[in-house]
């Protein structure tokens, strides 16, 4: 993988992160009350569902 690759699959994650789950970052902050984020199952099913189809999109394009 390239670094502008990596690059737009990390801000695609954080994107989904946000949206679906409304986790405002991914990065490790060493603090369960910050690392640990309490989601609902239907949170979970939506942004599974947002990575599906955005690896769709990927191998489209590919």
């Amino acid at each position: 993988m390239t670094k502008q690759a990596a690059k737009t699959l990390d801000q695609q994650l954080k994107q989904i992160a946000l949206d679906h789950l409304f986790i405002e970052t991914l990065e490790t902050r060493h603090s369960d009350r910050l690392d640990f984020h309490e989601v609902s199952v239907w949170g979970i099913k939506s942004a599974l569902l947002a990575a599906y189809e955005a690896g769709r999109q990927a191998a489209k394009q590919d």
